[in-house]
């Protein structure tokens, strides 16, 4: 429990030593890439992606779409006492060093929890503008986390590891302006960045269609035209990263639970379909860059081959605070270190 209890403080909290604490050394000249994706709003996962890079070596690390939460977490404040449901079971906090642990808790899950009085709670569910006001809070507890974030980057994060984020189906357009305002990180959305001193990464975070009519999707043909589109900046095709959200289409790295005329996973969760995007598919088979990195499905950790390319989908298990990613060295040929966990 010991040995545990340390691994997890170093990811999150202190500087660690590089190759010695991960066992992974990396040879002179190489350029490693730490990759992860779909943190959804954990603030422990971000700390371990931003502490990857001195605890795997990284070079570079580079973070895939959905990095905001899916909700609010309310938390009643009466007579001192503060009273919360989860995992459908009413509970209390009675004392401030309760709460915050309550809070923290919440934040690593990928949730905001916001507490207010009774009477406040009441007026918002009772308001005719509840929705809209809602809708405030969330987009106010979304952007104020990415700035802490940002805080914790600045303090942690060696000054020579560049940090690129690119959004996800799921960010709403709001948090853009907040990602660009983060000193220590690029927002990479349509662009195509060096990577290293050999290869280039084109980025986007926008999906396929999917049942839950998220900000960043499209039709097929409509993403396809969006994927020319930041490819046609790519100098050389020989060296190039993509780096788009959704894995391609049928690739293993897009099996999802088939769902219901009611969007609940059928038979338990137990049979998957491929949900990836053809376009994604078409253009990866079309240029062959030597890696694509997606994300988007997150039951679909591994990796595959799609004629020359070698594609990666690291999954995520943000809800419990772990973070899944990949280990990337390129050689300059990309040589994939493994899909860690932790």
């Amino acid at each position: 429990m010991g040995i545990l209890a340390d691994i997890k403080d170093r990811l999150n909290q202190e500087k660690v030593t590089r190759e010695s604490d991960a066992g992974m050394e990396k040879a002179a000249g190489v350029t490693r890439l730490f990759f992860a994706t779909d943190v959804h709003g954990s603030t422990a996962c971000w700390r371990k992606f931003v502490n990857a890079a001195e605890f795997y070596s990284a070079d570079v690390l580079i973070l895939g779409g959905d990095t905001t939460g899916k909700a609010i977490f309310p938390i009643i404040e009466e007579d001192g006492v503060y009273s919360y449901t989860r995992n459908e079971e009413d509970r209390t906090a009675e004392t401030e060093a309760e709460l915050e642990e309550v809070e923290d808790s919440v934040e690593d899950a990928g949730f905001y929890p916001y507490v207010m009085t009774r009477s406040e709670y009441e007026d918002l569910q009772n308001a005719e503008d509840a929705d809209e006001r809602h809708d405030e809070i969330f987009e106010a507890q979304m952007k104020a986390r990415i700035e802490e974030w940002g805080e914790f980057a600045a303090d942690r994060l060696p000054e020579d590891v560049p940090l690129y984020v690119s959004p996800g189906n799921d960010d709403p357009f709001s948090i853009d302006e907040t990602w660009e305002s983060v000193e220590r990180a690029r927002l990479v959305e349509s662009e195509v960045v060096e990577i290293g001193e050999d290869y280039e990464m084109a980025s986007t975070g926008w999906s396929n269609r999917t049942p839950w009519d998220t900000a960043r999707e499209e039709d097929e043909d409509d993403l396809r035209e969006r994927l020319e589109g930041v490819v046609d900046d790519v100098d050389d095709l020989d060296r190039a990263i993509f780096n788009f959200h959704v894995p391609p289409y049928d690739s293993q790295l897009d099996e999802a639970p088939e769902l219901d005329e009611n969007l609940k996973p059928k038979y338990g969760a137990q049979t998957m379909e491929p949900v990836g995007s053809t376009a994604v598919r078409n253009v990866i088979e079309e240029y062959q860059p030597p890696l694509s990195l997606h994300g988007h499905i997150h039951e679909s950790r591994g990796k595959t081959r799609i004629g020359d390319t070698t594609a990666i989908n690291p999954g995520s298990v943000y809800s419990e605070g772990s973070l899944q990613g990949a280990i990337v060295d390129l050689e300059p040929e990309v040589n994939v270190v493994g899909l860690v966990r932790g």
